[in-house]
Parts: C-alpha cells; structure tokens; sequence
C-alpha cells in the first residue's frame, strides 16, 4: 500500500513547505491478484453489497485484474456496438458488468475487477450496488415511479411537494429558496440562462414604468422571427468552462473544441479564469495579482457589452476544462461584480455539487455575503435542476416547462443516498479522504517532479498535472491496466470523482498504482 504522513494543510494548498513523504509498503494492484490489506483498519472496507438476484459478495482488498484493458470480451461487444446500432466516435473504453460490481469496484465483461475513481464521469455517489439503494429500487414508490413517468409540470403525483422538501429543499444552498428539477446538467444550464434573461426583461419592463409581463403584440410577433423582446441578451462565461452540449451551455463553453467544431453558437462574451500558481501558500502575491487581472478584465467585458449581459455563469472547479480552481476572494469578487452591474450570477454545480468536495455545495467554501441567484446541479445529486432565489421565480406558465419536469424515480434515490450520507458521515468523510489524495498526490509532485506538477484539490475532487498531454495519456492507461480507473480532463490533467463511499484505503491503492505508473515511464 501506499501511505504518507503530512502535516495538516489549507485546502489545495501545502504546510509550511514541508513534502510528504512516500513510504511504498509493497504495491496494491498485482496482475490477477488482490492487493494486501491496510496496515490500519479503515470504517467500510469490507461491506457486503447486494449484487445480482438477491446475492451479497464483499468488496475486494484491492483490484483483481485478469486482461489488460478493454480485454478481448470488452473489444468484441465494442466493435458490435460500434458497426451497429450504437457507436460514440471510439469514445467508448470497455464494455462493463455492472450485476458484477461491486462497492467502489467496477466489474467488466472480461472478468476485471477495477477500483473506480472516476465514478461515472462523477455521477456515481454510493458506488455500486450499494444495499440501500438496491432496496429502494424493491420498495412500491420506485416501481410506481418506474412505470407511470407523469408531467410533472401538469399533473405531479400525490406527495410530490413533501418528497422535494425531503429531498433537495433538505440540502438546498443557503438563501436559496426554491428548486426546479430537470433531466440532466445541461438542461438545467440551459433552463437557469432562460430564467436569468427572462428575469433581465422584466426588469426592463418595470423600469420602464409597464407591468414585468405586459408584452405588446408587435414584440410578441417579432419573438417568432428570433427578434426580441429578449433576443440581443448574452451569458457571459470563462475561459476553460464547460456547462454541457446543449445550444446555450454549449456556447458557454471554452473547454475543448472538439466539443464545438462544426455547431453554431451564440456570440456570447468569455472572459479570463484565474491560472493559479502551485503551492498556494508559496504563491500568494502572484495568485492574488491574477486574481485582479481576471476581476478588472471581467468588468471591462461587460462594459463593453453595453447592458446586455443576462448573467454569468461558472463553475466552482473546472472540471473538463483541466479541473482548475480559484480562489474564494475571486468567487466572492466576482458575486459582488455581477451585483454592481446588474448581472444574474448563475453557479454551474453540476460535477462540484453534492458532498464530493467537503461541503454539500463547493460554492459554500466562498462565504459569499450573497447568495448566488441560481445553482444548477446534476451528476452526484441523480436528477438535473435549479436551486434559485425568491427573486427568480416565473411568474407565467410554460416559460420553463417541458414533458417530464424531472424524474421522481431519482429523487427517490436521492433521498436514499441523503440518508446514507448522514447516517455514515460521508460528508466529513469525503474532506478527510481528500486530504489523503491532496497529499499524496503532493508527495508523488515531490518524487516526479520532472514530469508532474499542481497537485490540488477540494474534498475527493482531486487533479495532478502532467508535463504533456501523451505522458498523461500514457499514465491513465497504465493505471487502468493495473485496475484503476481515472479520468482525463484539459490539456494534461488527471482528476479523480470518486463515490463518496471511497475510502483513505482506496486512495491508498489508487496513489500506488500512480506512483508505480509513473516510476514506470
């Protein structure tokens, strides 16, 4: 296992410059084999979790790895689905065995047991076949919800006002006031920039000295030629950001182009995210001079866009965009810019949400004096939606409105997972396991400083830089092949999404086969 000891450290940051030091007490991931235990006991390690019909199987001391990654049972099935009916442009990985999974270990076709720290792209929050949601999935309000999908925007099933105060209205963000739930994260953006430039009209109107809803019929005729009213608003969004694929998120992001190549986008600004220097604490002036830079730059932006900025939208980390962070005097700086000038300042939890970065929201960690006017979410939390304030709330049907309005089934779920986070802690869990990924990987910056920089992280939502997008390429694949999966993002960046379920022991196993990937090159 791998193991360190460190001091106590600020959150992304390093104490008083000491290096952790790395101690390999033998390695965790062996080809066809299951890593040794922990030196020490850890709460969980060894849960039986319901699997298949009905069947218990405890999750494993480690990953047990029979085939190199995708094996040949992955390769064949892929090939199928990609020639016919199915196909993701090569996107596709392996081909995986989920009635076979178990707890923080992901099965594939091929008999691979693989400890997962990607999590499903960051949407796994209990890891797999977890019991309490296996007994959910039994219970008569999971199969009613199964069956009958109503509109929950005409005819919302009895109880369903009860189940959102218990569900989302229980772990809203502070001040926010009201939730709207949707299908995915970027319906929920898309959704949040309606609401914002529909909000940003009513003003107009009321200052104008008309009721917020008196549309004359010539605006009403010049909505259906794309011409307004409402038609010249703009989200202003920041560099590196990514906040989904849908037509208005997709123009809000600047992550990647293959994400872009070839669709149209709105001519909506963008504006400069912090580039943080590493470790925080060695970097204060500097990260502080960016700071300003990125504030007086934001301003100018919307300056420049004479009155036309809806709102601005932003992610607390920026996860595809190479999981970049900034710091809480940026966040709060830009709140009170988007306050001075008028602009709905929307915040973009869809992968930051829901526990995984210490707190129930990572906006939290900003103290903001204001609350943000919109958080969507997603991912962690099952359903798409919108926490918002009093303030944002319609005042006409149907302006935000589709067929399904959300899914009960998931916040059924998610009231399964809420439970399970309180009753085992894994709010507090998920800041202590951070802390062992934060300095482990800190320790591995140390040991490989040739070719790793920037460690850093809030709760388990943890990243390391590479010196070139191949080096990292070819240490993610020699990770999975050991049976760790991890995700990819930015130019050169490894990030981790772990279930909350992960533990100071998975971290461990996931550091060594790091550590052993990158000694390896």
């Amino acid at each position: 296992l791998f193991s360190f000891q460190a001091p106590s450290r600020e959150i992304g940051g390093r104490g008083g410059g000491n290096m952790a030091m790395l101690q390999i007490l033998g390695r965790a991931v062996r080809r066809g084999a299951r890593a040794p235990t922990a030196a020490h006991a850890i709460q969980g390690q060894h849960r039986t979790f319901a699997v298949g019909a009905g069947q218990g199987r405890t999750e494993p001391d480690g990953p047990i790895m029979h085939t190199p990654v995708p094996g040949p049972k992955s390769r064949e099935e892929m090939s199928a689905y990609a020639t016919g009916w199915g196909g993701t442009g090569a996107a596709t990985t392996f081909i995986a065995d989920v009635p076979n999974s178990v707890g923080a270990y992901l099965a594939d076709v091929d008999g691979n047991l693989m400890l997962d720290c990607f999590g499903q792209i960051g949407s796994l929050p209990l890891g797999y076949n977890h019991p309490d949601l296996v007994a959910m999935a039994g219970s008569e309000e999971m199969v009613s919800a199964q069956v009958h999908r109503l509109a929950l925007g005409m005819m919302p099933p009895t109880g369903w006002p009860a189940l959102l105060a218990s569900t989302l209205g229980s772990v809203a963000p502070p001040g926010l006031t009201k939730v709207q739930t949707m299908a995915c994260g970027s319906c929920a953006n898309e959704n949040a920039m309606k609401v914002a430039m529909i909000i940003q009209s009513q003003r107009r109107r009321v200052a104008a000295g008309k009721d917020r809803d008196d549309v004359t019929e010539a605006e009403a005729a010049a909505a259906m030629r794309n011409e307004g009213p409402g038609a010249d608003w703009k989200v202003l969004s920041f560099e590196g950001a990514f906040h989904g694929r849908t037509f208005g998120a997709l123009s809000c992001t600047r992550s990647k182009p293959i994400h872009k190549l070839d669709v149209a986008a709105m001519d909506w600004p963008v504006a400069p995210f912090p580039q943080l220097k590493y470790p925080l604490n060695e970097n204060t002036a500097a990260n502080a001079a960016e700071v300003q830079r990125c504030l007086e730059a934001t301003r100018a932006i919307i300056e420049g866009c004479d009155g036309h900025v809806a709102a601005m939208i932003i992610e607390p980390i920026q996860g595809e965009g190479g999981d970049r962070h900034a710091t809480p005097e940026y966040f709060r700086g830009l709140r009170q810019l988007a306050l001075e000038m008028g602009v709905i300042f929307i915040v973009d939890e869809v992968q930051s949400g829901f526990v995984a970065s210490g707190h129930m929201w990572a906006h939290e960690s900003w103290a903001l004096p204001t609350p943000p006017d919109l958080v969507t979410f997603g991912k962690k939390a099952q359903t798409g939606g919108y926490f918002y304030t009093d303030e944002m709330q319609m005042s006409l049907p149907y302006r935000v409105f589709n067929t399904w309005m959300g899914d009960p089934a998931k916040l059924l779920q998610l009231k399964t997972i809420i439970d399970v986070v309180r009753r085992d802690g894994l709010l507090e869990q998920a800041e202590r396991t951070g802390h062992t990924l934060r300095t482990g990987l800190e320790a591995i910056e140390a040991r490989h400083s040739d070719t790793t920089l920037n460690a850093r992280g809030q709760g388990t939502l943890c990243a390391i830089d590479f010196c070139d997008p191949h080096t990292r390429d070819t240490v993610v694949g020699r990770v999975r092949d050991a049976g760790v999966l991890v995700g990819g993002c930015g130019a050169a960046s490894l990030r981790l999404r772990p279930p909350l379920t992960f533990t100071d022991h998975h971290a461990n196993i996931f550091l060594s086969a790091l550590d052993d990937a990158i000694t390896s090159l």
